[in-house]
């Protein structure tokens, strides 16, 4: 029987991806979708999600969150996702609504629903997901598994370099998430392994499955207008994991968050003393692997 699955994003053109490929898993079961402020302000993120649903074809309610860091101010990704947050595309505006639960508040009421069973993947900045703790700290508790898209561990940063963008972004949130619940963290050590290449791109040319258009359409302007070598899967490789640990290999220890200013948001495993919270680290990717898992994206499973 597939587990329930809570995903929160800041809905940007890895968001996008990780949606669709979160609604076509077979152990996990798409229950809801939570916003929240990062690569694009709160409102664009909730408007794309509910836009990337529809597209979709779900029946996912879709709680808008925090509009802000805990106590910063925004920092957004518009270089990398464009204005409009999905990289151009000219999406179908959503014909559905947002739901007036906050996603806080969604993340408590279904934690406490599915307590012992709930799978919680974040691809955003933590801040949702920190409200959320201080709301009913016993969510640490309830959630069977947390996987968590940020951090640059062994590498450098997006944003600096010592920062991945969202803990960048909240570094107090994922300060409070590290100490307090144990997790599976991916980040840019084993993201920057995964992409869309332009060869790739070119084969979806003829594409008709809604997934396979939805990725086309999202990473035209990374591979086609920037000319990148490829557009990185960082969200849809955390679904991926929460699906299948063989995905990554891990280390194990305790995740630290720089909160200063001048290491804003980076991000260390450091040794495990009494008490401390553990989590695994993504280190490596198996990507004939990750490929698998991802071909679902684009309707060839």
């Amino acid at each position: 029987m597939a587990r329930p699955l809570l995903l929160d994003v800041d809905t940007g053109v890895d968001d996008a991806m990780a949606i669709a490929l979160a609604s076509r898993l077979d152990d996990h079961d798409l229950i809801a979708l939570t916003s929240v402020a990062g690569n694009v302000p709160l409102d664009v993120a909730t408007r794309n999600t509910l836009r990337v649903a529809d597209w979709l074809g779900l029946d996912v309610p879709v709680h808008p969150g925090m509009s802000a860091p805990l106590v910063r101010p925004l920092h957004t990704a518009h270089e990398h996702h464009g204005d409009d947050g999905l990289g151009g595309w000219d999406a179908p505006e959503a014909r559905s609504t947002a739901s007036d639960v906050f996603a806080p508040e969604a993340i408590v009421r279904l934690a406490r629903e599915y307590q012992g069973d709930i799978t919680f993947v974040f691809v955003g900045p933590l801040t949702n997901l920190a409200v959320a703790l201080n709301l009913e700290p016993r969510v640490a508790q309830w959630v069977r598994r947390l996987v968590i898209m940020g951090g640059a561990f062994f590498n450098p940063g997006n944003v600096t370099p010592h920062a991945e963008f969202n803990i960048y972004v909240d570094p107090e949130a994922a300060s409070q998430v590290a100490n307090t619940m144990s997790a599976t963290w991916v980040g840019l050590d084993a993201t920057h392994q995964t992409g869309v290449t332009r060869s790739a791109w070119d084969a979806l040319d003829s594409a008709s499955d809604v997934g396979a258009i939805l990725a086309r359409e999202v990473t035209r302007r990374t591979l086609v207008e920037l000319e990148r070598p490829q557009s990185h899967l960082h969200d849809p490789l955390a679904v991926a994991v929460a699906e299948s640990d063989e995905v990554v290999t891990t280390v194990s220890g305790r995740v630290v968050v720089d909160t200063g200013e001048h290491r804003r948001g980076e991000t260390r495993v450091a040794t495990v003393a009494a008490n401390d919270t553990v989590s695994l680290v993504a280190r490596d990717l198996d990507r004939g692997k990750f490929d698998t898992q991802f071909a679902r994206v684009i309707g060839q499973r």
